[in-house]
């Protein structure tokens, strides 16, 4: 499949036969005369291109002097704008399903409503629902500022996801299927996951192998069958696979990857990559009277002890969870870029300079090119995460469906909705049994952020930046020197097993950030892999608008997919 026909099946057919669930379309959101304009401007922009040069947005008088190459050079760019544009304009207008539950349940208890009003129960508050609702809806800013919040925290970036964007596909042009429903047995084997990431959270990685809660994870999830999408070996979940992504490498060598422990060269600086991290035990959420403030909007409780006076690599479920609690958007990928860069990890096969006797790369296909590119996709990625955030999906946070299982256990609230082998589970009992309620505790004190739970701005974001990196350098190297940490996260020290190579361990790397995310108890295990596949699109295709505007000899970015295939970009 060409790259031509691979967007045309990513952006549209993949949906076809979905009902769109998204009110909201660009040319209504726009308005009859903007969305006009937009659309004169796909079909011909001859005019608006000489208007520019008559009305002095720029001078080109003094191309006289080299033969008139400032309009041919004008025109150029302007056709290469043009052409990427045309080709996006023919793709077919992608369907966006969401999972039903929010049409499902006049109560809403399948949806988003964190920092509305909620009843004793959770239960959000209707007229507040209507308001968020109508406001993603219409899209309008004045929408947005009469949801009748109930604290202080307020909704991150609602219309995030209505932004255009002048490179790569538009965030609604790209989809993601349908999450789980909240009474399905596929979300309840993801909750089921979430209640042993909080048994095991302290536990580390390394010792899942012989430890009795890893074992009984890892079957209570093989009872789940074909429900439970985590990776298997010889059909069954594993101490192994405990945890993981079923990308290419993910299964091979330590949980965490080489990029997340490996100290990282910056400039003439140096990162120790040693974390400020947390002690064990140090968990939120878990009294009800606080978990319902917290879903009103307030900060009732305070994280000021919840930390290790020593920096240590990262060992455990806790550690990971505070890793991305608090990193920057793009930082485990530009961790990686600068290890590789520093290490001297060869270029992807197919970059022009490889053996050119005059030039490198530099500008293009060069430092500077890899290293913003990388980054340059993460608020495209946002964008259009965020659009089947608040557009689409409006999916409920694992907090608020722990509440659900507490009230089904507790007060018969919800009978028949929730998966009995998530009420009986193990995972549950002893969650209940170390702190007195059934509630998912939380790493953070916080809980979840004050937006929808799929798509994942984290797992998206990482879809990207990896296929960046793959598409950037040889994925098929093998990772020098490679090391796990000391027991106790002070060290590093040599790692003896199977071979690591770069796409496997950028894979890998990913899957650790989604599933950090996860494990902290923010996200599911369908926001983490839908998501990474999600921004794996946004990368394809802005890799295919930049293929055209370069002058090399190029015959395209060739890399492997998430779902093992390969492409040339």
């Amino acid at each position: 499949m060409s790259i031509l026909e691979n967007a045309a099946h990513d952006n549209g057919t993949d949906a076809s036969g979905e009902v769109d669930s998204s009110a909201l379309s660009r040319r209504r959101f726009l308005g009859g005369a903007a969305a006009a304009a937009v659309a004169s401007s796909v079909i011909g922009l001859e005019p608006v291109a000489h208007a520019a040069v008559s009305s002095g947005v720029e001078d080109f008088s003094a191309e006289a002097a080299s033969g008139g190459q400032g309009h041919q050079r004008r025109n150029g760019s302007w056709q290469a704008r043009k052409d990427a544009a045309d080709f996006w304009v023919k793709i077919k207008p992608s369907a966006h399903a969401n999972n039903g539950d929010e049409a499902r349940y006049a109560t809403r208890i399948g949806n988003f409503s964190k920092g509305l009003h909620h009843n004793a129960f959770g239960e959000v508050d209707p007229a507040d629902y209507e308001g968020l609702l109508k406001a993603c809806t219409t899209g309008s800013p004045d929408d947005f500022d009469a949801v009748n919040l109930a604290g202080t925290n307020k909704l991150v970036s609602p219309q995030g996801g209505l932004a255009f964007d002048l490179q790569g596909g538009d965030a609604m042009a790209l989809t993601a299927p349908a999450a789980p429903a909240i009474a399905s047995a596929e979300m309840a084997s993801e909750m089921v996951e979430h209640y042993w990431m909080k048994v095991l959270f302290d536990v580390n990685f390394l010792d899942y192998h012989n430890h009795p809660d890893a074992i009984a994870a890892a079957a209570e999830l093989t009872a789940f069958g074909a429900d439970y999408k985590g990776p298997r070996n010889g059909g069954k979940v594993t101490t192994q696979t405990l945890f993981r992504d079923v990308l290419p490498g993910a299964k091979v060598g330590p949980y965490i990857s080489q990029f997340m422990w490996k100290d990282t060269p910056f400039g003439t600086e140096f990162v120790e990559r040693r974390q400020r991290t947390l002690l064990p035990d140090t968990d939120h959420l878990v009294d009800y009277d606080n978990w319902l403030a917290v879903q009103n909007g307030s900060f009732p409780e305070s994280s000021a002890n919840d930390f290790d006076p020593v920096r240590r690599y990262i060992r455990t479920g806790r550690d990971l969870a505070q890793w991305v609690h608090i990193d920057v958007l793009f930082q485990a990928y530009f961790n990686a870029l600068l290890i590789m860069a520093a290490n001297g990890f060869p270029p992807n096969p197919g970059n022009p300079y490889i053996g050119n006797k005059t030039q490198i790369g530099f500008t293009t296909f060069g430092p500077p090119h890899f290293a913003t590119l990388l980054c340059e996709v993460s608020t495209r990625a946002l964008k259009t995460t965020w659009h089947k955030k608040w557009q689409v999906n409006r999916r409920l946070r694992p907090e608020a469906y722990g509440g659900l299982v507490h009230n089904q256990i507790t007060a018969d609230r919800y009978p028949g909705i929730l998966n009995e082998k998530l009420l009986n589970s193990e995972a549950v009992a002893q969650v209940h049994d170390k702190y007195g309620t059934y509630l998912l505790p939380q790493a953070f004190p916080e809980g979840s952020p004050v937006h929808p739970s799929y798509t994942a701005g984290h797992a998206t974001v990482a879809g990207a930046c990896v296929t960046i990196l793959k598409a950037l350098f040889d994925e098929n190297y093998e990772i020098p020197n490679p090391v796990v940490p000391t027991a106790d996260g002070l060290h590093l020290e040599p790692y003896h097993g199977p071979a690591l190579t770069v796409r496997g361990e950028l894979n890998k790397l990913a899957s650790n950030v989604a599933t950090g995310r996860n494990i902290a108890g923010v996200h599911w295990r369908s926001d983490a892999l839908e998501s990474m596949r999600l921004g794996e699109k946004v990368a394809i295709s802005i890799l295919r608008d930049q293929r055209a505007c370069y002058n090399e000899k190029f015959d395209g970015f060739t890399f492997t997919k998430f779902d093992g295939t390969t492409i040339t970009v």
